[in-house]
Formats: C-alpha cells, sequence, structure tokens
C-alpha cells in the first residue's frame, strides 16, 4: 500500500482562519461556534444565538431572528381600521395598551381628529400605559433575577402584576389583550371604583418596590453578577439605535414623553432615570426607578382627570350608544356600515413616536382613502435594542450572556413582526 505524504507547515509561517488554517499567528485555533436557543429557557423568546466562543469568552455573537414571525404589519393591510387594532396587542404582548395607544394616535392623525381627543380620554389613556409599563417591568424585573438564580422574585413580581391584570379585567373585561385605547377614544367607559381599584394599587406597591431594593439592589451576589457586566457607552447606545431604559442606562437623557410629548405627558410632572456605567445594573435600576416615577404620573392623572365622553363625538369614527341602537333605525345602519365597511381617513400619512416600556415604539401609517391601511410600518424598540447586545457580550463571559439579554429585556413578538 503506498503510504500517504505526512502534511507538514513550513517553520516560521503562520496562516490565518480566512486561510482555513488550524492556526491563528502560531496557534492553535481554540474557538469552538455553539448555539443558544432557540428554545433556551434564558432567551426570553425564541431568539437563536450563533456564539464563537473561546473558552468561556465570547468572541463573536450574531443573533438569529424570524422564528416568531407572524406578518402583523403585512395582515393589518388586509384589515380595516378598526380591525387592525387587535393586531397591535399580539406585537409586544406584554404592554398591548401601548401598542394600542401608539397605533390609535396614528389613525388619528389620519383621520385628522387629534383636536377632539378631550382632556379625560389623554388621563385615562395615561393612567393605562403606565399601569401597563409597570406590569412590564414586573415580568422583566422577575424573569431576568430568575435568570441569575434570585428564584423568588419571579413570584413576588408576578403577585403584584396579578392586581394591574385586575385592574384591566375591571375595565374591559380582558386581563391582556384589550384592545381597550382605540382610535377616537376608549372602548367604553371607565367603569365605577377604577379610580380607587388604581389607588389602592399605588398605595400598596411602593412597600413591595422597597422590598425589591431590599433583596436584590445591594444584594452582594446580584451585584457581582451585574456590575461593570456588559458594559455599552453612551456613543455605541446612540449608534445602534437603542431606546427606553437600555439608552439611559448608558447615561442619555432621552424620552419621547419628555423630548416630543404625546396625550398629554407634558402636563405631568416626572423624573427621567439614567444610568453612568452602561452596564447590566444600571438598566436594572433605570427600570427599578422607572416604576416609581409611572406610580408619580398615575396619581396626577387620577387627581387632574376630568368629566366627559369616552369617546369622540364624530360619527364618522365613533358608533353610537348601544341604547341608541335598539330604538333607532339609523343609528342601527350607522353601527353596522362602520364595522362592516370601516372608515375612511383621507390620502396622507402619519408618523407617531411614543415611548413604551421597552423603548421608543414608532408607527408610520399610510392612507390611500380606502378604509384599509395602505401601508403601516412599526418601528419596534426590541428590534433596535436587539443589534446592540453582540456590542455587549463580545469579550464578555459566557454566564454573562444571560445577564445581558436580561437587562435588554428583549420581546420577540414585535421584533419578529
Amino acid at each position: 500500500m503506498q503510504q500517504k505524504e505526512k502534511l507538514s507547515i513550513p517553520a516560521g509561517t503562520s496562516y490565518s482562519l480566512e486561510e482555513g488554517s488550524p492556526l491563528v499567528d502560531g496557534r492553535h485555533d481554540d474557538t469552538m461556534t455553539i448555539n443558544m436557543g432557540p428554545q433556551h429557557p434564558s432567551t426570553h423568546g425564541v431568539l437563536r444565538l450563533i456564539l464563537t466562543i473561546d473558552g468561556e469568552t465570547i468572541v463573536k455573537a450574531v443573533p438569529d431572528i424570524g422564528f416568531l414571525h407572524t406578518g402583523i404589519e403585512k395582515t393589518a393591510e388586509s384589515k380595516s381600521y378598526h380591525q387592525a387594532l387587535v393586531l397591535t396587542d399580539r406585537m409586544e404582548y406584554l404592554s398591548p395598551l401601548c401598542n394600542n395607544l401608539a397605533y390609535s394616535l396614528s389613525v388619528e392623525r389620519l383621520l385628522g381628529i387629534e383636536d377632539q381627543i378631550n382632556e379625560k380620554i389623554k388621563h385615562a389613556r395615561v393612567v393605562l400605559a403606565e399601569l401597563q409599563r409597570i406590569a412590564s417591568h414586573l415580568i422583566w424585573l422577575g424573569t431576568s433575577a430568575l435568570d441569575l438564580g434570585a428564584q423568588s422574585m419571579f413570584l413576588y413580581c408576578f403577585r403584584e402584576r396579578e392586581v394591574i391584570l385586575d385592574i384591566f379585567e375591571m375595565v374591559s373585561g380582558v386581563r391582556m389583550m384589550t384592545s381597550y385605547i382605540c382610535p377616537g377614544g376608549l372602548q367604553a367607559e371607565l367603569p365605577p371604583g377604577f379610580d380607587q381599584k388604581v389607588r389602592d394599587f399605588l398605595d400598596y406597591f411602593p412597600e413591595r418596590l422597597h422590598e425589591y431594593h431590599d433583596l436584590l439592589s445591594n444584594n452582594q451576589l446580584f451585584l457581582d453578577r451585574t456590575k461593570d457586566v456588559c458594559k455599552i457607552t453612551r456613543e455605541q447606545a446612540i449608534a445602534y439605535g437603542a431606546t427606553g431604559p437600555v439608552l439611559r442606562g448608558s447615561g442619555v437623557v432621552w424620552d419621547i414623553r419628555k423630548v416630543f410629548p404625546y396625550s398629554g405627558y407634558e402636563k405631568f410632572e416626572f423624573d427621567i432615570p439614567v444610568g453612568s456605567n452602561g452596564d447590566v445594573y444600571d438598566r436594572y435600576l433605570v427600570r427599578m426607578l422607572e416604576m416609581e416615577e409611572s406610580m408619580k404620573i398615575i396619581r396626577q392623572a387620577l387627581d387632574g382627570m376630568p368629566t366627559g365622553p369616552y369617546r369622540v363625538l364624530d360619527r364618522k369614527v365613533a358608533p353610537p350608544p348601544k341604547w341608541q341602537i335598539t330604538g333607532n333605525m339609523e343609528a342601527l345602519i350607522h353601527h353596522f356600515k362602520l364595522f362592516t365597511e370601516g372608515y375612511r381617513p383621507p390620502k396622507g400619512e402619519a408618523f407617531v413616536r411614543t415611548e413604551a416600556p421597552k423603548g421608543e415604539l414608532a408607527i408610520y401609517m399610510v392612507s390611500d382613502g380606502s378604509p384599509k391601511p395602505y401601508r403601516m410600518h412599526v418601528r419596534a424598540p426590541s428590534f433596535g435594542n436587539l443589534q446592540v447586545l453582540p456590542v455587549m457580550i463580545e469579550g464578555s463571559l459566557l454566564s454573562d450572556v444571560i445577564a445581558a439579554i436580561g437587562s435588554v429585556d428583549l420581546m420577540l413578538g414585535e421584533v419578529d413582526r
């Protein structure tokens, strides 16, 4: 048998990875490419990360998305404006009321009825949006703490979130996908006892929030897992399009509620918490402080909420009251045509940006004069924040990847929309 020729590498020669050599600068390449996800329990959704590791260090990270693609933007083009509202609940499904608000504001701008939205509607929307912000942050706190081993936090946070979901069920009959904030106002009148129910939560929650700080904020184990871990600079956060707590955690004072106020936010006094190090701990602390600011906003909105109708009086947009339908043929026909044919905004476009719990949520809406959107494009905060994740984790340890993902608070429903 002919003996195979033994390959040898001349002395003093080094090859790069691009040339297909097993050597890098004269040393063996010990990197390994592994998958994290798409079903890893700590990826907060069906996110797949392709990680190249050298020992325990992340050399390169590539997010792979699309596993939860639902085609929400395209589906909206085949629905009436009223029907497309329910699609927004399913994008960031842990803060559907904030999605409803952004969508409703964009449709109202298309219709030209922004001036008809009274103060009661604005105040009610703010109360519901800030309650939703707290509920979303509670989910983030419970799950991200669980990822790092703080199991009891998960149970405590869900306990408080249940109180908020009870309020949503009280106003709409639905706990999560409420579609309660709609173009033209609200779906129904705020129920009796709503004000007191919310105030009871505001009286009860600060003590619970203080307990969370006692459990985590100065916990040495938690500090070791979050302080100076997966840092990003303010320049990196801005360059990669990060928004919300991820951006503010790096020291950038940017909140759409302050910069481009909507729904009456300019009337409320509140601060914008920011970090200084851009690490996991700062992103944690920013969200904790944001919950305190949300409570301040809710109290102001409740104290200043006037009386008035819960919906605009424009017959082109709002259906007649239920009591008119049973005794008035014109009201019945109006109701029937509105929900079967929909309303027709004039040709044009509208762009609205809001501050959702995870960052800047913007909607660009185009009307061609038909009862269906010609185009609905969503600028989702999680999609922008995902871009900066590789910057956070490259150079960090494999065990820190989970802490980084939790600190970004991704929602794949709006990434893959």
